[in-house]
């Protein structure tokens, strides 16, 4: 079934319409795991998300639909209508508004730290921890299946940050997004929203600034003193560069295993240079460690 199709299907089923009452609107860019359509049904807009292909091994759904509830509270998220656990479809009221990555978000900055304090300092608990390090390993045990190898460069990179693991596994885990890249902040005039919770969890709050310096690291290096409200001192240096480097050696292992399950060509992104521009981001980060 093509994606307009099940859209209508599924649509006219949730808000008992007819399908001719459901229209695509167009196609959310921003990530690669997914598909995000802005739909209308009979007036009012809704987003649609269709999950890519093998997404499941990396998202726990239940997991995923317990954290929208739980922060929704803080009123920051767009309001979730409808969440297939099995499926991973999720329909969500539509935000208007333009993504970070299509503005400047160095004039954000404030209203980033803003969203990201009212969730790291919320006090919400949750028995799901993010737990990056058995994560990474599970990650890559998928590869296995494909008879991948780990090169000696990735090895040397993840025997030399786990060497940090007891200084990053010191400081307190509180709620997090899990993925506060510019591409999931919605600006609304002097407004954000933040969106797309599918890697939430207990972790360092660091973790969530590091994300946000997925595209370009410096976006994150100008929101660290923003968050600290002073200057950066080492600890909070290198704890920024070292869940950088985590982040890094995570998605190259799921750059890999996409290029294993054809993504690579059924949607023309080449993830062999991906996995490897990863390598290389990560080397650079574990450099700058003080």
């Amino acid at each position: 079934m093509d994606h307009e199709t099940h859209i209508r299907t599924v649509c006219a089923e949730q808000f008992e319409v007819n399908p001719k009452d459901v229209s695509l609107v167009k196609r959310l860019m921003g990530g690669m795991s997914n598909y995000t359509y802005v739909v209308d049904v009979k007036g009012k807009y809704y987003t649609f998300r269709i999950p890519g292909k093998k997404a499941e091994r990396f998202v726990d759904r239940e997991v995923e639909a317990y954290h929208i509830n739980r922060i929704r509270e803080l009123n920051i998220n767009n309001n979730t209508v409808y969440l297939d656990t099995k499926s991973g479809i999720k329909i969500a009221e539509y935000i208007e508004g333009v993504p970070l990555h299509e503005k400047d978000p160095l004039k954000y900055l404030d209203q980033a730290t803003q969203i990201l304090k009212r969730v790291h300092n919320s006090g919400i608990k949750s028995p799901h921890d993010y737990a990056p390090f058995e994560r990474l390993n599970t990650y890559e045990g998928y590869l296995h299946a494909y008879d991948h190898t780990h090169g000696s460069r990735y090895q040397e990179l993840k025997s030399r940050l786990l060497k940090y693991r007891p200084f990053l596994d010191s400081f307190e885990r509180v709620m997090t997004h899990g993925d506060a890249q510019i591409s999931n902040f919605i600006a609304q005039d002097d407004d954000l929203k933040l969106t797309d919770w599918e890697f939430s969890g207990m972790n360092d709050p660091f973790y969530d600034l590091a994300c946000f310096g997925n595209v370009n690291f410096d976006h994150a290096l100008a929101l660290l003193p923003v968050y600290l409200e002073g200057d950066v001192d080492d600890v909070s240096w290198n704890r920024l560069h070292l869940w950088r480097t985590f982040q890094c050696l995570q998605w190259h292992n799921v750059a890999w295993y996409k290029h294993y399950i054809g993504l690579s060509k059924d949607l023309s992104v080449d993830f062999e240079k991906v996995a490897n521009m990863y390598l290389d981001k990560a080397t650079h980060m574990l450099n700058q460690v003080k």
